[in-house]
């Protein structure tokens, strides 16, 4: 990987030390700071160096993550994109970016950076291989923070809905990279922007939806609510319950296994009226996907909204998956791998970091996707 990973790079010694960090990453115990991985290859000398290369040098970070996704296409195989919205704790007030923000899963505040990522995925693995850290108005507005933090004239105090719509379209346009689903958790963004955006480029979409989101049923088995006015998503839910059929599907990583539950379906639109609604986001069918989780009949289904096809819904009720599977290679995998152990106030250090570290995932990953090949190799050939 590292031929063709770092091969943008113009000198040689930039390069090696391309590869050190990475190394690094995945070889220190406990916080991989620069320091730290300085410490385990040569002491002082290779810290000012390893500083140096990650927070103040020139190399751009894009082609290196162009070549780390297009390294990964055929290797996971990628069947989704998938976004995340990463919160990173921090300590103080120092890192670029971070602020006092409310985070909903947490049900707090925290001091902490946001960030918008975009994983490469499948059922069994996944890698995150783009990002973009959310710069709140204070460090946009404050020239002293900008300054200090080296952040470009050009960056902006930008919704995570158009920044993740953004972010997918660049990588299959401008990078070329294959046509999947984007999948992600859309519950606080802006549902018909992502419709629009993605859906004018060709680009599917399977997102988990707010139950309040305005739909209209346009399905005509759902008799007496056909092209009615606007509708909750959890009401078109509750009407369409009488159709729920049982299924089952695999649960990703730890503690996973086959699940089982029960899955209705709907065709909707989005219900049009809303300020700066494009028409075309409004007429575009969609279905409306409504799961509950045998065992779970107390909660809520999962409602989710869709414009693949849906005749068999297998296809994407294994993407509603996904979701968990990054969770949990982000908690296992890019946690252990430092993802979130850069320190420094430079934007271009966190963004040249998260590269190295998302390079050092997906080593991580593909290793243990090879070994456990070899040992169910193995164990084939032992049974024989």
């Amino acid at each position: 990987m590292s031929t063709s990973l770092f091969a943008s790079l113009p000198r040689a010694d930039q390069r090696k030390k391309g590869v050190t960090y990475v190394k690094g990453l995945l070889r220190v115990t406990g916080r991989k700071s620069i320091r730290n991985i300085a410490n385990l290859i040569g002491g002082r000398a290779v810290d000012q160096s390893l500083h140096h290369f990650i927070s103040e040098s020139t190399w751009d970070w894009m082609p290196v993550r162009e070549a780390l996704t297009r390294y990964l296409v055929p290797r996971l195989p990628v069947e989704a994109w998938v976004v995340q919205n990463t919160v990173i704790r921090k300590a103080g007030q120092h890192s670029v970016g971070v602020d006092r923000r409310f985070v909903p899963a947490e049900g707090r505040v925290l001091n902490a950076q946001q960030a918008v990522s975009v994983w490469a995925a499948s059922g069994g693995r996944s890698s995150p291989v783009d990002w973009s850290l959310h710069l709140p108005q204070v460090w946009i507005d404050d020239g002293c923070r900008r300054s200090r933090a080296s952040i470009p004239d050009s960056a902006e105090v930008e919704p995570v809905t158009d920044r993740a719509a953004k972010l997918c379209v660049e990588m299959m346009t401008e990078w070329a990279m294959p046509v999947r689903p984007v999948v992600l958790d859309a519950r606080a963004m802006d549902v018909p922007t992502l419709v629009n955006r993605l859906g004018r480029r060709g680009i599917p979409l399977m997102a988990r939806i707010d139950e309040s989101l305005p739909l209209v049923v346009t399905d005509p088995a759902l008799t007496g609510y056909q092209g009615t006015a606007r509708m909750q998503a959890s009401e078109v839910a509750r009407a369409c319950s009488g159709s729920r059929h049982p299924v089952r599907w695999l649960q990703p990583g730890l503690g996973g296994g086959v699940r089982t539950g029960q899955l209705a379906t709907v065709t909707v639109k989005l219900a049009s009226g809303r300020p700066g609604m494009r028409r075309s986001a409004a007429a575009r069918p969609l279905t409306l996907f409504a799961l509950s989780e045998r065992g779970r009949q107390q909660d809520a289904p999962q409602l989710w909204l869709t414009d693949l096809p849906c005749g068999q819904p297998a296809v994407p009720l294994a993407l509603c998956t996904l979701l968990d599977r990054v969770e949990d290679d982000y908690a296992q995998v890019s946690k252990t791998v430092g993802i979130e152990d850069y320190v420094g106030r430079s934007f271009e250090g966190w963004h040249r970091h998260m590269t190295l570290a998302s390079a050092a995932h997906a080593v991580s990953v593909l290793a243990s996707a090879n070994a456990t090949h070899w040992r169910g190799a193995a164990g084939t050939r032992h049974a024989t």
